[in-house]
């Protein structure tokens, strides 16, 4: 790639549109992970439940809320992850693998140990954000909200689409350093390693998570993004799995139901725009988070 394509000045002024083209990345114009994220249905309506199941997970609760400042970094962290994940999927091979490896430097400063009694983990626990199956963890939310929120507000997929989806991501988890060993090697495996986490003793519901959970839900978005907070508080209490939307105490209901179907046909009609910030999410330096 030329050195002014490559460099992070210009970086931001390649279009989304030139990037839905190109075929300098890891994946290709006709690949799912694109189509899936050339709406952004998918983030806005499933990033909201993706931090809460992830979060719902003592060591990642741990994590969040003793190396950030959970009320004023975590949108600024999201975004960073929404860059990194963009360039990954947009990005040449270069843009790529520089995103990856921000995201895997912050990740290598978060490890420590837990305080108090969280789920199963007594005080005194070690935890890391380089830890394979935190990691894996991670990952396994963002593969399964991703495919619940494009199938049911954009279009079903079929069963290969599902499959060369899962398949895609798993190239991004390993970008961003999950051992390929630990990541199941198909769709079929990873729905019941998702199951059997959500439905086992591990994944709790804890105070910190809780806390996280207050700052999602009060969706103080960017003021070009706040038309979608409706459509995004609904989504992420109705995309959880029951139980952790249950064990987070949130109410779900008919009227809850009806009102994220209607909320999201809005969105949908109103959601064009919002292609324009994504094409402006190439960061305009090296450094994705702080």
């Amino acid at each position: 790639m030329a050195e002014s394509r490559s460099s992070a000045g210009d970086s931001r002024a390649i279009t989304h549109a030139q990037r839905l083209r190109s075929r300098e990345g890891y994946f290709a114009p006709e690949s799912v992970i694109r189509r899936l994220g050339n709406t952004p249905l998918v983030p806005f309506l499933g990033g909201g439940p993706a931090v809460l199941m992830q979060v719902a997970h003592p060591l990642v609760a741990a994590g969040v809320f003793d190396h950030s400042d959970v009320r004023r970094d975590l949108w600024r962290r999201l975004v960073h992850t929404l860059r990194a994940l963009y360039l990954i999927a947009y990005g040449t091979k270069e843009e790529a693998e520089r995103a990856a490896e921000v995201v895997q430097a912050v990740h290598a400063q978060v490890h420590g140990s837990t305080r108090t009694q969280l789920g199963r983990f007594p005080p005194g626990t070690p935890y890391s954000a380089s830890d394979p199956e935190l990691m894996l963890w991670v990952h396994a939310t963002l593969v399964h909200a991703s495919l619940v929120a494009y199938e049911r507000f954009v279009d079903p997929l079929s069963r290969e689409d599902q499959e060369r989806y899962y398949q895609e991501m798993g190239l991004v988890a390993r970008l961003f350093g999950t051992p390929a060993s630990v990541i199941p090697a198909s769709l079929a495996d990873f729905r019941e390693y998702f199951a059997a986490e959500i439905n086992g003793e591990t994944i709790a519901v804890t105070a910190p998570a809780r806390e996280v959970a207050d700052v999602i839900l009060a969706a103080r978005l960017p003021t070009p993004l706040r038309v979608f907070v409706p459509a995004h508080r609904l989504s992420t209490a109705g995309l959880l799995p029951p139980r952790l939307r249950d064990h987070y105490g949130l109410r779900w209901s008919t009227f809850h139901e009806l009102a994220l179907q209607l909320a999201a046909r809005s969105m949908r009609i109103t959601a064009t725009p919002v292609l324009a910030v994504a094409s402006r999410l190439a960061p305009t330096t090296g450094r994705l988070a702080a």
